[in-house]
């Protein structure tokens, strides 16, 4: 599509500001990913990767494309925005009637996969979506603690130690922290919850009522198999952190970001509850800032530019799907300097304002 003012200042700015991570990840596998971020021998890629494109997005208003750059269509890892899937998951799953009471224990329901012990017992799914779990164990051989005490970019906290450090353990639904082997806990438990690979159940009840291309794709760790109702399955990671996780186009990515704009409904149907869609976005006691796996910006604050009411899925490597019920919008911009965001998102609710 060809781009007209106001639209070209804010591409522009995004073209000129690529994540310096190389295009290929054998490259320069030291510039690439945050894996090697973590205390060894967690520093390593456990599942695939691949070569990624430039700078790419798309904006949508009231429902349609008004703008798109770079290549769209291009099926690239997008990092943490996959734990966002996560949450519109368990939303498929309590609209079914599978997961009723998300303050029940997980362990009620999924009991023999991580969470009886004494500790574990009281998690529950409201806990796994806010990231307020304080879960404590292993999944598929990475341990909690590889996560513990970790800092990211929109976390308004300072660092209060050293990431892979034994913090001591809060109770469950006290404390929060981005953790994604906790997340990954909560992609197994939603595993057995559907009894049927998540990928399966998320393109049969969202992308394809979406109308999404074929060409996404959800992997998991190349260890993380197991049996379960007589079909050997992988469960998937909520990320690309050690490797795996969604690979999605832009495009693709903004139908999803509508899904969430019009509170789970498309085209007449339902997909995800509405209530389950709107708690999506509310914030959670622990971390204001945060809802169900979705990054907030109260005040106007976390993302400014953005509305107070505007909600975001975020990954590592750029990925930004930023929702705006004050514009009726949708904004996706992949492979985006995290270090330039705000720049980005200032500019482009400056179009919105115009458009």
């Amino acid at each position: 599509m060809t781009t007209t003012a106001p639209w070209d200042e804010p591409i522009a700015f995004a073209e000129a500001h690529e994540v310096p991570w190389p295009r290929d990840p054998a490259a320069d596998p030291a510039r690439w990913g945050v894996h090697h971020d973590d205390p060894p021998p967690f520093n390593r890629l456990r599942g695939p990767v691949h070569p990624r494109g430039g700078v790419s997005g798309v904006v949508w208003r009231h429902g349609r494309e008004v703008v798109a750059w770079g290549d769209p269509e291009r099926a690239d890892l997008t990092f943490s925005v996959a734990k966002t899937y996560l949450a519109l998951l368990a939303g498929v799953a309590h609209g079914r009637g599978l997961l009723p009471d998300v303050d029940e224990p997980v362990v009620a329901r999924v009991p023999g996969i991580g969470f009886d012990s004494a500790h574990n017992r009281a998690v529950t799914w409201r806990h796994l979506l806010e990231q307020t779990s304080e879960w404590e164990g292993s999944c598929f051989g990475l341990p909690d603690t590889v996560d513990r005490w970790r800092q990211v970019a929109h976390d308004p906290r300072p660092p209060g130690g050293r990431k892979g450090d034994a913090r001591p353990l809060q109770s469950p639904g006290s404390y929060w922290e981005y953790n994604d082997v906790r997340i990954n806990q909560l992609a197994l438990a939603l595993l057995h919850l559907f009894g049927q690979p998540l990928p399966e159940v998320f393109d049969q009840a969202v992308m394809r009522p979406l109308g999404a291309s074929a060409d996404w794709r959800w992997r998991g760790y190349d260890d993380a198999w197991l049996e379960l109702n007589g079909r050997r399955v992988q469960s998937v990671p909520g990320g690309t952190h050690w490797g795996g996780g969604v690979s999605i186009g832009a495009r693709d990515q903004a139908r999803v970001g509508q899904l969430l704009l019009d509170d789970g409904l498309h085209d007449g149907h339902q997909l995800v509850p509405a209530d389950w869609v709107r708690r999506m976005r509310a914030p959670s006691a622990s971390a204001p800032f945060y809802g169900w796996l979705m990054w907030l910006n109260p005040g106007g604050t976390a993302f400014p530019g953005a509305s107070p009411e505007a909600s975001f899925m975020v990954g590592a490597g750029g990925h930004l799907t930023w929702v705006e019920p004050a514009f009726d919008a949708v904004v996706v911009v992949r492979w985006l300097d995290p270090a330039h965001t705000a720049g980005f998102v200032r500019r482009v609710g400056a179009a919105l304002a115009m458009a």
